[in-house]
């Protein structure tokens, strides 16, 4: 049996937007396995974008509030794992909240490179909240056509 629920401007809303997002999440996925966004991230994810260009990848994140000693960023297999945590900040009085929207712990989130990049060469800093890696990619020389004489 089904039920019949009063759409509100605001859920009517909210239910559109989630199906667009579904949507556009699916159809990027299908156009871009490799680099893997899961509908099923926690709140506590942050968001990425990944830049291919010519001779390196482009990796910005966004990470209000956290400091670079909270920062860990590790290459393996390919996976450019960045991890990060935000603590709650402690007062002496004590507040009631109606509503809070500030997220805290850990973070962590990982985007496959699908080409060798050039682990000495990776460049990361921290700016106004924002994560900025630039990865080199390693370089392979172009295979030249050889001529093969038949004997």
């Amino acid at each position: 049996m089904r039920f019949l629920v009063k759409k509100t401007p605001d859920n009517f809303i909210q239910s559109v937007n989630d199906e667009i997002s579904s949507i556009l999440n699916r159809h990027f996925d299908n156009l871009y396995p490799e680099y893997g966004y899961d509908e099923t991230m926690d709140k506590l994810s942050m968001p990425v974008e990944v830049a291919d260009k010519e001779n390196e990848y482009d990796i910005r994140a966004e990470l209000p509030g956290v400091k670079k000693e909270d920062l860990d960023i590790d290459l393996n297999d390919n996976y450019l794992t960045i991890r990060a945590t935000k603590s709650e900040e402690k007062h002496e009085d004590e507040k009631c909240y109606k509503k809070s929207e500030f997220r805290y712990g850990e973070f962590s989130r990982s985007v496959y490179l699908p080409q060798e990049v050039d682990v000495e060469k990776i460049d990361a800093t921290l700016e106004h909240g924002v994560l900025k890696i630039k990865a080199p990619k390693v370089m392979k020389e172009k295979d030249s056509i050889k001529k093969i004489t038949v004997k």
